[in-house]
């Protein structure tokens, strides 16, 4: 059953081909079995999930459920579950039970999906590589020694060893789209504002973006519909109508136009993973798409101007995480400084300390307007860049990343390299875009992702696209051994 995609599951629950509690059963065990080896969970709510599942069969049979009713699906855990602990994989919150639940946990609870539990992340979403987890770092289904890309790894290696149908993830610089690249799943983007942030536990605000990640584009459509939406609790969400994510994925594409930037390709890319970016840009000809070169020409700015905007955002929202109100406290402090600086010594990892002091330092006085002024400048360039691109396209198109999943460890003494990891995925969240990745051909053994980019508010666009060529291809079926 952990094979199949949520319509399917549907289908089989209203079918009564199987139950709730089965289904969920069957997940928990895959996770008890798998995730030792994976470290993909921090919090498993078996007991929880178990009631859910049967309230879940109990609205099946009353009729009238929704799509995801008694779906099992995992949430990353830097979203808020009442009752339930929200680490944001860091030992700062490693002691933190929720009290409410994030706006997009509550959606999913009204829809009737089944939480199996929360998923490892690295530390306050900061890396990308879920190395920087105190809880330790996931493992690649694909390759037990590679990275499953970062920060939303853990939801991703769930979702591809079958250890979930889907999950949630959050994306500020390719945080949902580049770890769905290394684990061979689909990952979406939505446009900034199109997720409720609330009960989302804050990085860098003007970024921070939640989204699915599922096996297949038609399973992400289906969780963006429960997701998507305004939320007066979070004065960043946009009061645009949702639209039926399902309704078009079917829709013809011949005449799309597709945009093909020159500085995606070539350069530091891996030659084999652009070959596979170009067989599959050759199966949207063969559907009908126009392929269209275009330029982004302030692409190479957007590394260095994230990693002064994020930083300097991720220094105030962390602030208020110095062992006063909750989460992690030192013991016996001298004082009310002591207690600040050993509280936060302690609580917080080697990249989130390095992150909140360059930011730190890109808002002191004297440095303002010419880091983070200047930054917000460039910041503005990236969003003309695609505005004028969307003049000419209505999709972009290139890599997600510019590697396959390298090894764990391989890159965790040079920053700068790993920031790297992000250089195709981070001006979509500098201009607040959607975008996705989805599976291609891979490259010695390993997944590779193509990354889609649409105009704002054009999901259902982008699902349709990535839907129309998992219909003619397999790429996206593809299981890690081991794990079938």
């Amino acid at each position: 059953m952990h094979n199949k995609t949520i319509s399917e599951l549907a289908q089989g629950l209203r079918a009564g081909d199987f139950s709730s509690v089965e289904l969920t059963q069957t997940y928990l065990d895959r996770v008890a079995r798998f995730n030792p080896q994976l470290n993909s969970y921090i919090t498993i709510c078996e007991a929880t999930a178990l009631q859910a599942a049967a309230l879940a069969d109990q609205q099946i049979s009353d009729g009238d459920a929704p799509l995801l009713t008694g779906i099992p699906i995992a949430h990353k855990d830097i979203f808020c579950t009442d009752g339930v602990k929200t680490s944001c994989g860091s030992k700062m919150l490693d002691n933190f039970i929720a009290p409410y639940d994030a706006h997009v946990v509550s959606l999913f609870k009204q829809a009737g999906a089944v939480m199996l539990g929360k998923t490892n992340m690295d530390e306050f979403a900061m890396g990308s590589s879920n190395e920087n987890s105190f809880y330790g770092p996931v493992h690649n289904p694909w390759k037990s020694g590679a990275v499953p890309g970062g920060s939303s790894g853990g939801s991703a290696a769930a979702v591809a060893a079958g250890l979930c149908v889907a999950a949630t993830g959050t994306d500020t610089g390719g945080s949902i789209r580049q770890p769905a690249a290394f684990c061979g799943i689909t990952g979406l983007k939505p446009t900034y504002g199109r997720v409720s942030r609330y009960g989302m536990i804050a990085f860098a605000s003007s970024l921070d973006q939640g989204g699915p990640m599922a096996r297949t584009a038609e399973d992400a459509a289906a969780m963006l519909q429960v997701m998507a939406g305004f939320d007066t609790r979070d004065s960043t969400s946009a009061e645009q109508p949702v639209p039926d994510y399902t309704a078009g994925l079917n829709d013809d594409i011949a005449g799309l136009r597709i945009g093909v930037p020159r500085e995606y390709l070539g350069g530091g890319l891996d030659p084999a993973i652009e070959a596979s970016i170009q067989l599959a840009l050759a199966e949207y000809k063969r559907l009908g798409a126009e392929l269209v070169e275009i330029s982004l020409p302030n692409t190479e700015l957007g590394v260095p101007t994230y990693y002064v905007v994020a930083p300097a955002e991720c220094s105030s929202n962390l602030s208020r995480f110095d062992g006063v109100r909750f989460g992690h406290r030192c013991s016996e402090p001298k004082d009310l400084e002591d207690l600040y600086k050993r509280s936060r010594g302690e609580g917080f990892g080697a990249e989130v300390k390095r992150r909140i002091m360059v930011g730190t330092y890109a808002l002191s006085a004297g440095y303002y307007d010419a880091y983070y002024l200047k930054a917000q400048k460039i910041r503005h360039l990236i969003s003309d860049d695609f505005r004028d691109a969307f003049k000419q396209v209505d999709v972009i198109m290139g890599p997600t990343a510019p590697s396959t999943a390298f090894g764990i460890g391989e890159k965790a003494d040079d920053p700068v390299t790993m920031y790297l990891s992000d250089i195709y995925t981070i001006a979509v969240n500098l201009a607040g875009l959607p975008g996705m990745s989805i599976p291609v051909q891979p490259v010695d053994g390993m997944p590779v992702g193509l990354q889609l980019i649409g105009n704002y508010f054009e999901e259902a666009k982008l699902l349709n696209v990535a839907h129309r060529l998992q219909q003619v291809t397999d790429w996206h079926s593809a299981t890690p051994a081991g794990f079938e």
